[in-house]
C-alpha cells in the first residue's frame, strides 16, 4: 500500500506534490490545511485521513484533532502537534505529526515518529518536503521527498 504523508500545506497544493498524490493508495495529512478546497482536492486522488491543525479554524470543526488508522497492517496515530500526543499512547506503530515544518524521522521505544515537514508555502528558509511510504504486511518503509526551492508558490 502506497501512502502519501504530508502536512502544513497552508492553502497550497503544489503541482509537484499532486504528481506524488496521484500515485498514492491513501493520503495522510498532519494538519494546517487552511481551507476546505484543499481537502476536496486531496480527496480526488485517494482516500484521505486528516487531522486539524492550529491554523484550521471554524471551517475545519468536523475534522478530528487526532486520529488512529490501520493501513497495510501498520497502525498510525495522527495529530498536528507532537506535544499533544497522549503520554501513555500504546498500540500504535507510527505517529504522524506536523506543526514545526521540519522534516523528521526517528524511532523511539519501538514507535516511528514521522514529520513530513511542510509542502505548502516555504517558510523559515526550510526545505519543502513530504513523504511517500509503503506499508506491507505490518512493515513500513519511508522515503523523503524534497520539492526543489525554485518551485516557489
Amino acid at each position: 500500500m502506497k501512502i502519501a504523508i504530508l502536512s502544513d500545506t497552508h492553502g497550497l497544493l503544489r503541482p509537484q506534490v499532486v504528481e506524488y498524490l496521484k500515485t498514492a493508495d491513501v493520503i495522510l495529512h498532519g494538519g494546517d490545511i487552511n481551507k476546505q478546497s484543499i481537502v476536496d482536492e486531496l480527496r480526488q486522488y485517494a482516500p484521505l485521513y486528516i487531522v486539524r491543525g492550529n491554523n484550521d479554524k471554524e471551517w475545519a470543526e468536523a475534522i478530528p484533532h487526532d486520529l488512529t488508522v490501520c493501513l497495510g497492517g501498520v497502525t498510525f496515530y495522527l495529530v498536528h502537534n507532537k506535544k499533544e500526543v497522549p503520554a501513555g499512547l500504546t498500540g500504535v506503530d507510527v505517529v504522524v505529526f506536523g506543526h514545526s515544518h521540519k522534516y523528521s524521522q526517528q524511532e523511539k521505544d519501538g514507535v516511528l515518529w514521522l514529520n513530513p515537514g511542510s509542502c505548502g508555502p516555504r517558510r523559515f528558509h526550510q526545505e519543502i518536503t513530504m513523504m511517500m511510504a509503503d506499508a506491507t504486511g505490518g512493515r513500513l518503509s519511508v522515503e523523503k521527498i524534497t520539492i526543489p526551492h525554485e518551485a516557489q508558490g
